[in-house]
Order: C-alpha cells, then sequence, then structure tokens
C-alpha cells in the first residue's frame, strides 16, 4: 500500500495521506514518502498549487506513537531514533514552506 498517494490535475498536485488505520501518524515511512514527494513538486514548474489531503477519519494524528515506543529498546532507550523521527520531520516540515512559488 502507498502510505502517499499523489494526483495531479493541471496544476495542482494533490497529496493524501493513506494509512487510515492508524489515522494517518506520521510514521519514519510516512515522512520519507511525503519528502520524496514534496522533492518532486519542487522540481516539476507545471505544478503551482500542492494540497494535502488524507483518506479516513482523520487527517493526522501526529507522530505514529507505537513506531516511537518500539525504539524505546535500543540502547540508548530510543534517543536516536526520536532525534532522527524529529529531524527527519523538521525537514519535511521546511520542504513544504520552502517549496517554490510559481
Amino acid at each position: 500500500m502507498n502510505v502517499i498517494l499523489r494526483d495531479d490535475s493541471g496544476h495542482i498536485a494533490r497529496l493524501v495521506l493513506n494509512s487510515p488505520t492508524n489515522f494517518n501518524a506520521l510514521s519514519f515511512e510516512v515522512i520519507a514518502a511525503l519528502s520524496a514527494e514534496l522533492t518532486a513538486i519542487a522540481q516539476d514548474d507545471g505544478i503551482r498549487v500542492v494540497v494535502l489531503a488524507a483518506e479516513g477519519k482523520a487527517f493526522c494524528a501526529g507522530h505514529d506513537i507505537r513506531e516511537m515506543q518500539s525504539a524505546r529498546s535500543d540502547s540508548d532507550g530510543g534517543r536516536g531514533a526520536y532525534e532522527r523521527l524529529f529531524a527527519a520531520c523538521s525537514a519535511m516540515m521546511q520542504q513544504i514552506v520552502t517549496l517554490p512559488s510559481r
């Protein structure tokens, strides 16, 4: 299953969070997939608008707590995994605000 769906219509790219069973939580997988789509959109001169949407009952529940809890078994208590997760999420969020204006 693709965790991010992309549908372009003219100059509009619609990105859909597609993990409704966990309320579209921001896992490493979702963040990476969204980041990849944002990178592609930034390089696509034909896209002028990006719409973020979601499947299911919730837009996004925030970070994937189950994934974060499983990282606590790491030798550092999950600290390294948390730092990587938050760094990836912050970088992805910055991609949104720095998309080229067209």
